[in-house]
């Protein structure tokens, strides 16, 4: 299987409104996808039909091979999704986490082995509450990670960190891709699209601008980088 994950023709109406339209993407297995659009540009909408929490209105869509609306407790054993800080019980410790989500998979990962890992494992009796930015985001990797699953999907993760804790989650993803596990990400910071990506697609109003490598993708604004380039795309000023 050459593609991890494959949607085709993704369309998703809420009445009246148009979330997404005629969206078709394929993500190689072992790299990282970065899709990529303004707020409210379909993003969140896009990752829920393809995680199977929403159902699309028309199109296909497969991870490994699976369809996420019918094989969804196969799934969830080899696709791993970033948790929102709001979904962490208020006052749970990192230990308690680690080991309700532990609990859920099959054949989960030696959570404090990779708390030693990301340099949380003096932090196990403090809340979650209580970390630092970059803690709590390496925290969230880690509990994605769980299952030791193929593929992860990480919403925004670096918002809000420094520009160290940003570095040191950049380097963990980069470890995860050398083990070969599929990343899917969205991202408003655009060099950590240029430094993480394989390929991106970019949504303006639910639909596609373009998609490719970043390369391909600057070369095709006329930016000069990919923060100029995003910009030329989402307002349409083209040289």
């Amino acid at each position: 299987m050459k593609y991890a994950i494959e949607v085709s023709g993704l369309t998703k109406t809420f009445g009246a409104t148009t979330a997404v339209q005629h969206l078709s993407l394929r993500v190689k297995k072992g790299s990282i996808f970065g899709l990529l659009g303004h707020n409210g540009a379909g993003k969140s909408t896009t990752i829920d039909c393809i995680l199977g929490t929403q159902k699309p209105s028309q199109g296909a869509i497969k991870i490994l091979g699976m369809d996420p609306s019918k094989d969804r407790k196969q799934l969830f054993q080899n696709v791993g999704v970033q948790f929102q800080e709001s979904a962490f019980q208020k006052g749970l410790k990192v230990k308690e986490i680690c080991e309700i989500t532990h609990s859920l998979y099959k054949n989960p990962l030696d959570w404090k082995e990779k708390l030693e890992m990301f340099g949380l494992s003096h932090r196990l009796k403090v809340k979650v509450s209580e970390l630092s930015g970059g803690e709590r985001q390496k925290l969230c990797i880690l509990l994605a990670m769980m299952g030791q699953p193929d593929v992860i999907f990480l919403d925004e993760l670096t918002t809000g960190l420094d520009p160290l804790a940003r570095r040191e989650v950049w380097s963990t993803l980069q470890n995860l891709k050398d083990l070969g596990v599929t990343i899917f990400l969205t991202s408003h910071f655009m060099d950590e699209v240029e430094n993480l990506c394989d390929e991106i697609l970019v949504l303006k109003n639910g639909q596609t601008l373009i998609s490719g490598t970043v390369p391909e993708v600057i070369a095709y604004s006329g930016g000069k980088n990919m923060d100029d380039a995003f910009i030329k795309l989402i307002e349409g000023e083209f040289e």
